[in-house]
C-alpha cells in the first residue's frame, strides 16, 4: 500500500490550495482517510477526516475554510484549503485505514500515512 500526497506549495495569507492524495494497492479496500498537519516544533494533529460513507469532521482552527473530499472510486482524498493563515503552515500528510487482501477470504487492516507534502504561508 503506498500513500501519495500533492498540491503543496508557497502562498500568501487569504490565498488557496488543494491538496490531493492517491492510496494505491491490490486489491485494496479503502476507509476511512484523513490529513493531518504537522508545523515546525509542533506536535501532529488531525485536520480533517472523511469516512468511507462520507461522514465528515473537522479540527476547529480550519472549520469553514477547509472541505474535505474523496473520490473512493479513485482513492483519493482531497483537501480544498481556502483563506489561508500563517499557521496553516506545515507538511500536511494523508493518512487512511486500508484493507488489504491476504489470500483465501480474509483480510488484515491497518493505517498508512503519505509521505507529506510542504504547505508555506506567507504573511
Amino acid at each position: 500500500v503506498q500513500l501519495q500526497a500533492s498540491g503543496g506549495g508557497l502562498v500568501r495569507a487569504g490565498g488557496s490550495l488543494r491538496l490531493s492524495c492517491v492510496v494505491s494497492g491490490s486489491g485494496i479496500t479503502v476507509g476511512t482517510m484523513r490529513w493531518y498537519r504537522q508545523a515546525p516544533g509542533e506536535r501532529r494533529e488531525q485536520v480533517a477526516a472523511i469516512t468511507r460513507g462520507g461522514s465528515i469532521n473537522y479540527a476547529d482552527s480550519v472549520k469553514g475554510r477547509f472541505t474535505i473530499s474523496r473520490d473512493s472510486a479513485k482513492n483519493m482524498v482531497y483537501l480544498q484549503m481556502d483563506s489561508l493563515l500563517p499557521e496553516d503552515t506545515g507538511v500536511y500528510y494523508c493518512n487512511a485505514e486500508v484493507a488489504v487482501p491476504r489470500g483465501w477470504g480474509s483480510t488484515s487492516s491497518g493505517q498508512y500515512w503519505g509521505q507529506g507534502t510542504l504547505v508555506t504561508v506567507s504573511s
